[in-house]
């Protein structure tokens, strides 16, 4: 199947599943996805469907997703378990792949890692997660314009500015910061000073 029939049946099906403004984040992520990859040479079909399926679970209640990962010994941590905006990501990689038949494995740990963030992401991880970040339809956030020019210029210190600002921001508002996350910090850091 081409890319562009494939784009149209995740569309349509993505459509029916998520709500309005969660179908539009979606495609923002998914063309963002496709517009980074042609700027740093990693392949835009793989951005396009990693961004077009990383929130397909998002709209599934918590006690639903940890189900799933129960009846599919898909692991959950403490963290995960008490923060319902984290999980999606771990349900939305098996989703992809029994639901939608997505089996690339570098589409499948673009979706697992595109909330967290993880030490020495690949190209196409570091697209998506970006990606989910900087979409046209997110609400700006202070310093985001540089944020957007950086995913284009340079994108590890992107991610590293990104990485920098969440972990600062969660820890000002009293939220545990994923391990994941945590550690995709410490690994990326030295990109952003």
């Amino acid at each position: 199947m081409r890319t562009l029939e494939i784009s149209q049946k995740l569309r349509k099906e993505l459509q029916e599943s998520l709500k309005p403004d969660r179908f539009d984040h979606t495609l923002g992520v998914a063309y963002t996805a496709a517009a980074l990859a042609f700027a740093h040479g990693a392949d835009a079909e793989k951005a396009l469907i990693a961004g077009m399926l990383h929130d397909c679970a998002k709209c599934m209640s918590h006690d639903e997703q940890i189900k799933i990962c129960e009846k599919n010994n898909i692991e959950i941590s403490d963290v995960e378990k008490r923060n319902h905006s984290l999980l999606h990501a771990k349900v939305g990689m098996y989703l992809a792949r029994t639901k939608y038949d997505v089996y690339d494995t570098e589409i499948l740990n673009a979706i697992r890692w595109h909330t967290t963030g993880r030490e020495d992401m690949s190209l196409l991880e570091k697209i998506v997660y970006i990606a989910d970040f900087i979409e046209p339809n997110r609400k700006p956030l202070e310093g985001m314009d540089i944020i957007r020019k950086e995913a284009f210029t340079d994108i590890d210190r992107c991610l590293a500015h990104i990485l920098h600002d969440s972990v600062i921001y969660l820890d000002t508002i009293g939220k545990e910061v994923d391990e994941a996350t945590n550690n995709a910090y410490q690994y990326y850091k030295k990109y952003y000073k």
